[in-house]
């Protein structure tokens, strides 16, 4: 028992909880495409699709699936670091555009944020190493959470479920039906590394040697202090999804708060605990509380977990019970920031 605790405070997931929680309350306040509720229902089917493609055809596509996620991988890498570049270079950018022909015209800041981030994707494929894996993993994340927004809760409730059941599924079930289980083979099979084929093809046996195998940044791992063979691992969709359900709620926080402030009139009534607590933190706690649970739950039965089984319970739950208690559940469940248009015929 004692060794089971220690497990669960270990370097790799501490590094996974602090990690993760950081990549969502920054993408948080980056976001711009809405999801609605068709999207919502058919996002689990088209995850299940990819992922049976992966599991069958993996090795006739691994050069596809390899550079095309470096292709993601940079784009997406450059996203993220384009505030620090633009922060850089400031003092010394005029802040006009340079521009690329056919390919647009872009700033200096995030021309140097995608230089980087192609050198970056660069010596990934060369070396394989795990922390570049995880970087370009985070910028995955983080593009995502800042790009896709959900417009109401119900859009919310309708993905989280179908995620959960989605995972569930694959991870538990799905050994019945392929004799494998599908979710971790794919998200543990490595890729041939696209240098090393080139190398095979053009008979450069050095480079055939050298060229390491790729694991595709589909997940985050950090390395155990106790076991460097040892890794624990947090799929990508385990941050972006619950994250997407705490940008939703950050920006009726936000919302809330104009609106509140709007409506004001002389001194406002003393708000109460409930009152206080922010749709965000909330949530955010939640998120904790469920990665805390689905880490507990591997130590104890030493086996792939589904993380959005905790995660969107802890998560959503709280967030239905308290938009219930301060009467704000019908609003927030139907896309709440679209203005309502005020009656023509006004009632004396």
């Amino acid at each position: 028992m004692a060794e089971k605790a220690y497990n669960i405070v270990d370097t790799s997931r501490i590094s996974t909880f602090v990690i993760s929680i950081l990549l969502i309350v920054y993408g948080s306040f980056r976001e711009v495409q809405t999801i609605d509720s068709c999207q919502a229902m058919f996002l689990p089917l088209g995850a299940s699709a990819s992922l049976l493609i992966m599991f069958f055809f993996f090795d006739s596509l691994q050069m596809v699936f390899a550079i095309f996620t470096a292709i993601l991988a940079t784009i997406a890498f450059a996203f993220l670091l384009l505030p620090m570049c633009q922060y850089m270079i400031q003092p010394c950018a005029s802040g006009q555009k340079i521009s690329f022909g056919v390919c647009g015209r872009f700033t200096a800041a995030e021309i140097l944020s995608f230089c980087l981030s192609f050198f970056i994707v660069c010596v990934w494929i060369l070396t394989g190493h795990w922390l570049l894996m995880d970087a370009l993993g985070m910028g995955l994340c983080v593009a995502f959470i800042a790009l896709v927004r959900l417009p109401s809760l119900k859009v919310s409730t309708l993905l989280l479920v179908g995620l959960l059941i989605y995972d569930v599924f694959w991870v538990f079930f799905s050994s019945y039906i392929f004799s494998a289980n599908v979710m971790v083979k794919v998200a543990t099979r490595p890729a041939e590394n696209p240098v090393g084929l080139l190398a095979k093809k053009l008979h450069l046996t050095g480079f055939v040697r050298d060229a390491p195998k790729l694991s595709l940044p589909a997940k985050l791992v950090f390395p155990s202090s106790q076991n460097s063979s040892h890794f624990s691992m947090l799929g990508l969709g385990d941050i972006v999804m619950p994250g997407l359900l705490l940008c939703f709620v950050l920006r009726y926080d936000a919302y809330k708060k104009n609106q509140t402030g709007s409506a004001e009139t002389g001194i406002p009534p003393t708000p109460s605990y409930v009152q206080k607590l922010t749709y965000f933190h909330c949530s955010l706690v939640g998120y904790f509380l469920g990665l805390l649970t689905a880490t507990v739950s591997s130590e104890m039965f030493r086996a792939a977990q589904p993380a959005l089984l905790y995660l969107v319970p802890f998560t959503l739950l709280p967030l239905l019970t308290m938009a219930y208690l301060k009467g704000d559940l019908r609003r927030m469940w139907h896309e709440p920031f679209i203005a309502s248009v005020p009656s023509k015929h006004l009632e004396v």
